[in-house]
């Protein structure tokens, strides 16, 4: 049991976070190797453009925007986010010396593992209601008995869905310490 709990649920999110690291690792060597690093510090761009963008799903979840299918925006959000974090972490690179820059990237390393975090939950909480439910219908219990014996369970679910309540400020202080690295980045630019 725990070997599979391990192969489902942690292994996937290490995989993710560790699958994000290499990444930034092998982009920023390869930009090295080329000897065109100064692409990385472009790369903050697209990367707050892609992560702009997945927040459709928050405006669709919260009714600001009408269209699109919830699911697919949920898995938008997920891939947008990452990408976006991967660009942003790239353009950091490991050269930066400025306080606000080294909390923006760690408040956004700990919003992706939050995220991640919640979806793992949310879909382990999801797949053991469900087969308790499925479970007590192979015994042939009526929708009545079947909601009264799974009434903890729904609650606990319920429960893990709030976990949202934690990920919201975690990405609001990104977002607040992004948006503050972007201000002084443009008030202390060499314009000339």
């Amino acid at each position: 049991m725990q070997a599979r709990i391990f192969r489902k649920e942690v292994l996937p999110f290490v995989l993710y976070m560790v699958a994000l690291v290499a990444s930034t690792l092998l982009i920023d060597a390869a930009l090295h190797l080329l000897n065109i690093v100064w692409i990385g510090r472009w790369l903050g761009i697209p990367g707050v453009l892609l992560i702009l963008g997945s927040l459709s799903y928050s405006m669709r979840k919260r009714k600001l925007i009408h269209s699109g299918q919830p699911a697919t925006l949920l898995r938008w959000h997920e891939w947008l986010a990452w990408l976006g974090s991967l660009l942003v972490l790239v353009h950091s690179g490991v050269h930066f010396n400025a306080i606000l820059a080294w909390l923006a990237v760690g408040a956004m390393l700990i919003n992706v593992a939050s995220g991640l975090t919640g979806k793992f939950l949310i879909d382990r909480s999801r797949r053991r209601l469900e087969e308790a439910r499925q479970r007590m219908r192979d015994q042939g219990l009526r929708a009545d008995e079947l909601a009264e014996r799974t009434y903890w369970d729904s609650m606990t679910f319920d429960a893990v869905k709030q976990w949202r309540v934690i990920h919201l400020p975690i990405t609001l202080a990104f977002g607040v310490l992004g948006l503050a690295h972007i201000i002084a980045t443009f008030l202390f630019w060499g314009w000339k």
